[in-house]
């Protein structure tokens, strides 16, 4: 890829935008934490739940999609897509109840809904463990995804200049990406650090803008490319044979016969993952960074329809640019997938950065580069400010300097700021050869079994902190457990090659290792909530008259608080919920059948989405009526 003048203005003029974004907000950032952290909770919908897609689009993001669809098909993207469930639940029961939690991170709701020793130490530990650990992985991975893209586009084939190698000798090629990505480490740190979440969230508009118009641009050239959709669908048909078409196929066939994703392996991802398995973005009952931006919004209602148009973009606008851009690589490099098949530890993700250098023009190329630079630098500076918020809020203000000013907070933060973007900048190392979707589907199943008490803890009493302690400690050594079990039935070396199966199932599998961590940790966490004492009676009341949450497991507290009107729409949100979903589920496909001009197929899932939509609006409108009905009433006696 051949960079102009014209290319290099593009990222420089992009470079200097998100600097000046960093100076305008840099006095406000100032004033306390509730500014540095969650924008002094005034953030509007539109660039709360823009914020929230931006982040979700990293550098990792594409390349990752890539390499699902060359390996499993189109269908492989349910890795994923099976979390839109969870997500719609988050956006019409839980989303309101977090904002009225007023937390200004998740795991500070664990003081609120649990006391004691306990829930201090689990406060604790899961705020140094997300932030020191799962956050620095998830630097680690979208930049390794960034340094793959620098080297299979603009650093491709290009030898190092005689400087280089009199400082790096012989390696100088295998440095030279990681001095581009030092220099926008530094850019995020200084725009970042400066401007806090406002500013953060203004940049991951922006950055989301910049990189959906050049993954469009990208997969447009693809389809120019290859003749038209229906010939590129045609072209990757030819190149696999009877199996080709196996790779358009948005559920695999359910016989089983030439599916490209086993159907076992696609009912675990639908079935199991949307609510047993804990993921950073798509955490069963909201979490993390997503949570950050509810706490961000203006109100109630403000949260809700962030969280809807995060879903709505992330799963229904997105996806698309990508899956052609990887339907081109299947095209245009078909030895991509027999590495793949051949070799589990090859990066098949490949594929879109050499799309990208092959693909790209004067001008365009500028802007593609920007595109990845966007969604790379969108992520760090949210995991940068979300990991900070960790450190200070729930370490350093209530651990270490509880009466700490806000002149001192905010100084902390900036601080823990750049800590969170040195752990970021180790972990990318250290994780060098690890392919995107591996990472991904390794935390998937890491986190097996946790969901399912981050979404009860809000609806049954019974849960104690020691049930969140079960369930991190039970995901953690049942993982481990099974890995070792497996590996010392089924062999070693058989088990990496992924050749042993029982009774159809390959236990080596990732959705395998979920599921069975999962039940199992479930099981474990339930056995300790009942050989372990429930939450105090004053405890259980304090949380019960805060948030308010409905549903019939909550009816020995709900009597001895009955001046408190709960939520009565829980059903009806759940509903909501699955409706919505149903727009997902429809929509995906629609856009795809339109796109290779299957205009029948399309018509027909137009039609379902239209239907799923004006329920769906149906039901917000009451909703939204309940809502307000309930806050009247509490208000009279608050």
């Amino acid at each position: 890829m051949t960079l102009t003048i014209l290319d290099y203005s593009i990222i420089v003029l992009y470079f200097i935008v998100m600097v000046g974004i960093g100076f305008w907000y840099r006095s406000r950032a100032g004033k306390n934490i509730a500014e540095y952290f969650i924008s002094g909770r005034s953030l509007p919908w539109w660039i709360a739940g823009t914020s929230m897609v931006a982040t979700t689009f990293a550098a990792d993001t594409p390349l990752a999609v890539v390499g699902l669809t060359i390996q499993d098909g189109m269908a492989g993207n349910w890795v994923w897509w099976a979390l839109a469930l969870g997500g719609m639940v988050t956006v019409f029961v839980y989303a309101r109840l977090w904002r009225r939690a007023g937390v200004m991170t998740d795991v500070e709701l664990v003081e609120i809904r649990y006391a004691g020793r306990p829930a201090a130490a689990l406060r604790g530990t899961r705020a140094l463990y997300v932030a020191l650990i799962v956050n620095p992985i998830i630097i680690g991975w979208v930049t390794t995804a960034m340094v793959t893209v620098l080297n299979e586009t603009i650093l491709h084939g290009v030898g190092a200049t005689s400087f280089e190698q009199s400082l790096f000798g012989e390696e100088a090629l295998l440095y030279r990406p990681w001095l581009i990505i030092f220099f926008t480490l530094v850019m995020v740190g200084i725009y970042g650090m400066m401007s806090g979440m406002w500013g953060v969230a203004i940049a991951d508009a922006m950055q989301f803008c910049f990189a959906m118009f050049g993954c469009t641009a990208l997969a447009y050239l693809a389809i120019v490319e290859c003749g038209g959709a229906p010939a590129l669908e045609a072209k990757v048909v030819e190149n696999f044979g009877e199996n080709g078409s196996a790779a358009f196929e948005f559920i695999p066939s359910l016989t089983g016969e030439n599916a490209w994703l086993p159907v076992y392996v696609f009912l675990i991802m639908l079935l199991v993952q949307w609510w047993a398995t804990w993921y950073p973005g798509a955490e069963p009952g909201g979490g993390g960074y997503i949570v950050q931006r509810m706490a961000a919004c203006k109100d109630e209602r403000h949260s809700m329809l962030a969280t809807l148009w995060y879903q709505i973009a992330h799963y229904c606008i997105r996806p698309w640019p990508w899956l052609i851009v990887a339907f081109a690589a299947l095209a245009l490099y078909p030895e991509l997938r027999a590495s793949e098949l051949a070799d589990s530890n090859f990066d098949s993700g490949v594929g879109f950065p050499m799309v990208m250098r092959d693909l790209g023009k004067p001008g365009l190329n500028g802007l593609l580069l920007v595109t990845f630079f966007a969604a790379f630098m969108s992520t760090l500076s949210t995991q940068m400010n979300w990991g900070a918020s960790y450190l200070v809020r729930d370490v350093y203000q209530r651990f270490m300097k509880p009466n700490a000013t806000e002149q001192q907070l905010t100084r902390a933060s900036r601080g823990a700021s750049l800590i969170i973007l040195i752990a970021g900048a180790v972990a990318a190392i250290r994780m060098a050869n690890v392919s995107i979707d591996a990472a991904w589907k390794i935390l998937l199943a890491l986190g097996a079994g946790t969901g399912a008490v981050f979404m009860l803890r809000w609806f049954w009493w019974r849960i104690n902190a020691w049930s969140e302690i079960a369930s991190m400690v039970g995901s953690l050594v049942f993982f481990l457990a099974y890995e070792s079990v497996v590996t010392s039935l089924a062999g070693v070396d058989s088990l990496r090659a992924g050749e042993v199966a029982w009774a159809g199932f390959d236990p080596a599998l990732t959705e395998v290792k979920m599921l069975v961590v999962a039940l199992l940790t479930i099981v474990f966490w339930l056995m300790v909530t009942f050989l372990t004492r429930p939450e105090s009676p004053e405890t259980l009341d304090q949380f019960y008259r805060k948030v308010r949450p409905g549903g019939p497991f909550w009816k020995p507290v709900a009597e001895r608080n009955r001046d408190v009107t709960p939520d009565d729409d829980v059903a009806l949100s759940i509903a909501a919920a699955i409706c919505a979903t149903g727009i997902v589920y429809t929509v995906l496909p629609c856009i795809g059948n339109v796109i290779f001009q299957h205009y029948r197929e399309a018509a027909y899932c137009g039609a379902a989405a239209l239907g799923f939509t004006s329920i769906v609006a149906f039901l917000v409108r009451k909703i939204l009526v309940k809502i307000k009905k309930n806050e009247a009433a509490n208000q009279r006696f608050d």
